[in-house]
């Protein structure tokens, strides 16, 4: 396994302008990372999304950097088949925005509200076909796509594997976010061990987790079942992160941990922490 980090980490430093990608791209090889993953890239600097991503290429490549992931936002179920038709092309747009980044896999979401369909598996059959279609795309010009246990309704492990299983194609996998799980109220080891051979790609997220009843000081998401997350750094919350590796690395993945830190600690000093974390995880399990 190597080490990355999600652009979005930077977060902090991005919003107000202490930092720009480039500075990212900069400060993941100074910390040690083999790997950086970007999510969606400003178009409003100038450039072309298109022209964005050749730099960025070219930067990584400058500080001896791979480029691990591109992720993207999107809901592939909309109210009217128009719209819907218009988010699947625009995905395709940006796999192809992935391949010039030289990023081996694209995470695109699935979707995050029932709007005509009222559950989950009445949804199935659109969403598959939808994602298939994109999986094709991404088979045609060298890019591999993948969803993530990500946005409530398509957040725990059970549902997330009916997905792929109902979408069945060569090059589509997920990406599988160890914290994201707790979302939805799934335990984040037992849902690795569900969803581990299907990862094209794996987030290390870590969240502490206060039940019901008790009210942090710190910012907190609501779980889908109404548990308090806080964001905390890799290794340091609820999530038994080198359990989840070691049932990876049973599974047979052998690819790119990406930590993807959004707590309220310093971000460079959360991601720093976090990586050492990271690494003397994968160096215990072997």
């Amino acid at each position: 396994m190597y080490t990355s980090v999600s652009s979005y980490s930077f977060s902090q430093y991005l919003r107000d302008n202490r930092m720009n990608l480039f500075d990212c791209v900069e400060k993941a090889a100074q910390m040690g990372f083999c790997a950086i993953e970007f999510i969606d890239l400003p178009t409003d600097e100038g450039m072309t999304e298109e022209e964005y991503a050749a730099k960025l290429a070219a930067k990584a490549d400058e500080c001896g950097i791979k480029i691990s992931a591109y992720t993207i936002g999107a809901c592939l179920i909309k109210d009217t088949d128009e719209e819907t038709r218009a988010e699947i092309e625009r995905v395709k747009r940006k796999i192809d925005v992935a391949k010039i980044l030289g990023a081996p896999v694209m995470r695109h979401d699935a979707f995050f509200a029932q709007t005509k369909y009222r559950s989950f598996d009445l949804a199935l059959p659109e969403l598959a076909a939808n994602i298939r279609e994109l999986a094709e795309y991404g088979k045609s010009v060298g890019v591999k796509t993948m969803i993530e246990n990500h946005g409530y309704v398509c957040q725990d492990s059970e549902r997330v594997e009916r997905i792929f299983n109902a979408v069945n194609h060569e090059n589509f996998g997920l990406l599988v976010d160890m914290g994201n799980f707790m979302c939805a109220d799934d335990v984040p080891y037992l849902a690795v061990s569900r969803l581990a051979p299907y990862a094209f790609h794996v987030h290390a997220k870590d969240f502490s987790n206060y039940g019901y009843h008790k009210i942090p000081l710190a910012p907190y998401l609501t779980s889908r079942g109404g548990a308090k997350l806080v964001a905390n750094v890799c290794g340091m919350g609820d999530v038994d992160v080198e359990r989840c590796l070691a049932i990876l690395k049973k599974a047979g993945y052998d690819g790119c941990v990406t930590i993807e830190y959004e707590g309220a600690m310093d971000c460079i000093a959360g991601i720093e922490m976090g990586l050492a974390n990271l690494n003397e995880a994968i160096k215990r399990i072997g």
